[in-house]
């Protein structure tokens, strides 16, 4: 167990309020509104200290960096936004219909699905109003 710090207090409020898988840059965002001076540097040192404490699990995306999530929710899955590049949990699994994807004779053992696409901010278009020159 690591020691509490401002840095590591900053870092858990950060990841605990998204309630989402955030990358590090997106702790470090989040956090410095509470503590301007933390860097990214303490970022990474602090999360590789709260996944060997179990206290974090990182969430693997093909192709993307790590993102970090509190360890030791149910089984869920991940919604990753191809604009904003924000990852997102997924309620519900298709559990039942996982297994019989295999092919006969394969035992499947775990699985993990990811959704790619736009995120509600992305995919809502800007207010019409918003795009409108005014007239002269």
């Amino acid at each position: 167990m690591q020691r509490k710090t401002q840095q590591r207090s900053a870092i858990r409020a950060a990841i605990e309020k998204a309630d989402r898988p955030l990358s590090p840059q997106e702790v470090l965002d989040i956090a410095q509104k509470s503590l301007p001076g933390l860097g990214i540097a303490t970022v990474y040192r602090n999360i590789r200290a709260l996944v060997d404490d179990g206290w974090l699990q990182a969430v693997g995306l093909p192709g993307a960096p790590d993102r970090y999530e509190v360890a030791g929710k149910r089984h869920h899955h991940h919604f990753h936004c191809r604009e904003c590049d924000s990852v997102f949990e997924v309620d519900g699994c298709p559990e039942k219909g996982v297994g019989e994807m295999a092919p006969d004779g394969f035992e499947v053992e775990s699985h993990e699905i990811i959704l790619y696409g736009l995120c509600r901010s992305c995919a809502t278009p800007p207010a019409l109003d918003a795009l409108a020159t005014p007239s002269a």
